[in-house]
């Protein structure tokens, strides 16, 4: 996210996603195949889950105060995995991780 609120912006009061902006320009380091399937195996995790709560919208699995504590633990475990992949982590804040992105993006763009 600090990414989309860095790069992307916002418009009124609601993040931009842009393709051109967030995504296509989001640096993700090369892993290796393991990396690769403990990544999808968290997300598979995320995915199940969800499938726990049939009566609820994903507006109400996301509400930050009815998000359901295993569907929260689940995207913690993902994002944890995937914050691993990337030189320094664990980040001491959103901006040393900001810090290691831009790092990765002008590297990116040399390439």
């Amino acid at each position: 996210m600090v990414w989309v609120r860095t790069v992307g912006g916002k418009l009124e009061t609601r993040y931009r996603y842009s393709a051109q902006l967030c995504y296509n320009t989001f640096p993700f380091p090369k892993i290796s195949s393991a990396k690769k399937a403990e990544i999808e195996e968290a997300a598979e995790n995320v995915l199940v889950t969800r499938e726990f709560y049939p009566d609820k919208t994903l507006a109400d699995l996301y509400d930050p105060d009815k998000m359901p504590q295993d569907l929260r633990e689940a995207h913690a475990r993902l994002d944890d995995i995937v914050e691993s992949c990337y030189p320094g982590y664990p980040f001491a804040s959103d901006e040393a991780r900001l810090e290691c992105l831009f790092k990765l993006y002008e590297k990116m763009k040399r390439q």
